[in-house]
């Protein structure tokens, strides 16, 4: 009887321990992802990007993920990104790819300013006459590979 005791213990504290990280890391995740009003992609569908037709979500298909809301466009995406998440979240957070990669700053993006490489998405700054896609198609290799350190040192 000790040793169910000592395993119901060892149980209840390993969830514990589970459930902390879970929720630093969801804190982690509010605290550097781009969101607005607590959505991610200005509200964006990030399954449509990958038909390549961004589109804004609807209230009705929402879905939390490690606490970043999303919004879809149809039930559909919504099942899709449910079963795959990490597939559709884009890169460093949802900021500016260029950004990320040339000064390691977080860059508020156009949400239909984007792109796919190597099954990732990837959003960009596009204002007044400066869409920085444009830059990151220039060296894509070597600020793909310094935005992926800068946004580790970010959400360390």
């Amino acid at each position: 009887m000790k040793n169910f005791y000592k395993i119901a213990l060892l149980v209840f504290i390993s969830v514990n321990f589970c459930q902390e990280l879970l929720a630093q890391e969801e804190e982690s995740r509010k605290k550097n992802f781009n969101v607005e009003n607590g959505i991610l992609l200005n509200g964006y569908d990030p399954v449509s990007y990958f038909s390549n037709k961004p589109t804004k979500g609807k209230a009705a298909f929402q879905y939390k993920y490690k606490g970043i809301k999303y919004l879809f466009c149809s039930q559909a995406n919504l099942d899709k990104f449910k079963l795959e998440p990490e597939k559709y979240e884009p890169a460093y957070g949802g900021w500016c790819a260029y950004a990320m990669g040339e000064k390691g700053e977080k860059v508020t993006i156009n949400p239909e300013t984007f792109k796919i490489t190597n099954g990732k998405l990837f959003v960009f700054y596009n204002s007044f006459f400066n869409n920085t896609l444009n830059e990151w198609n220039k060296d894509e290799k070597n600020l793909n590979k310094k935005a992926d350190i800068n946004w580790k040192s970010i959400t360390k």
